[in-house]
């Protein structure tokens, strides 16, 4: 057995766990139990790895509000967590083209399908990195449950050598990619209900850590006025209506008013919203905007 092997055998997310050793001979309602019982172990293990993922966040926040983006990195289950919540983030809070980016290994196809081989080529990853032109206020978030995925790895190790902020999220301790990073996210889960599936518990706790990572970067960056959206972009029936609620609750003001200004403003939430409030024509509302970063409150609350 070579040591890329033993590696492997070593991992918990790998393991074989006794208790779900008849599984194939319980009821449907049996093993949908099961199931449930050991998803509702991840928030916990989430929450003992808060101090990692607080300070992580932080120090990415910073980067980024000098103009910097965040990248996720990952293979497989890892990667599609990543690709979901960068898509996610662009009509959620209308940021701008590439702020959010997401690579996996064997590129767009394997979001779809299994492109094999793709996790264990570490060359792959590090190219990457070289075609994002990755710099010093970019933050990379290398995403492996088992903490040793090739791609990952050479993603991370590139990313660092071009300066940029590095961030480890794994489902075991102790891993490869903690030790290659600048913030290490180790979340224990324990083994899988299927061994070695980690579509299962290991993906729901990636989901969960990347909404925090996105979410609370992009609140940091003004991107909401309470837990209102204000930056989202109105592309579907649904965010339109969503835009009008957001501006009749902020600038209280009934339905027709706020439509009518949100539609001078090409839907700009956060324009329409201070332009209503404070009784402003667009320059000079935008001005005010301009003069505290995006951040509706501040401009709301000006004397």
């Amino acid at each position: 057995m070579s040591h890329f092997d033993e590696d492997l055998a070593s991992l918990v997310t790998e393991s074989d766990d006794p208790e779900y050793a008849l599984l194939d001979s319980k009821s449907v309602g049996e093993i949908a139990e099961t199931m449930n019982d050991a998803d509702a172990r991840v928030p916990g293990a989430v929450r003992q790895a808060l101090p990692s993922i607080v300070a992580a966040i932080e120090a990415a926040s910073a980067r980024m509000e000098q103009g910097g983006r965040l990248i996720y990195a990952g293979a497989g289950t890892a990667g599609r967590m990543g690709v979901i919540d960068a898509a996610e983030c662009r009509p959620t809070f209308n940021i701008w083209p590439g702020q959010v980016e997401a690579v996996i290994a064997g590129g767009p196809t394997a979001v779809i399908s299994s492109v094999e081989g793709a996790e264990d080529d570490a060359t792959a990853g590090a190219a990457a990195m070289d075609q994002l032109e990755v710099g010093a206020l970019d933050t990379v978030v290398g995403i492996a449950s088992s903490g040793r995925t090739p791609f990952v790895l050479g993603a991370v190790t590139r990313a660092r050598e071009l300066g940029a902020l590095v961030i480890g999220l794994s489902c075991n301790t102790g891993t490869k990619l903690s030790g290659m990073v600048d913030h290490a996210i180790e979340i224990e889960l324990g083994p899988e209900v299927v061994a070695g599936s980690t579509r299962l518990k290991a993906g729901t706790a990636q989901k969960l850590v990347l909404n925090m990572f996105s979410t609370i970067t992009m609140i940091r960056l003004g991107k909401t006025y309470g837990s209102l959206m204000v930056d989202l972009r109105a592309t579907n029936h649904k965010l339109h209506e969503r835009a009008i609620r957001i501006v009749m609750s902020i600038a209280k003001v009934p339905r027709e008013q706020a439509v009518k200004v949100l539609e001078s403003v090409d839907m700009d939430v956060k324009l329409a919203s201070l332009m209503l409030a404070r009784g402003e024509d667009a320059a000079t509302a935008q001005a005010r905007l301009d003069r505290f970063g995006g951040r509706l409150r501040l401009a709301l609350e000006e004397a």
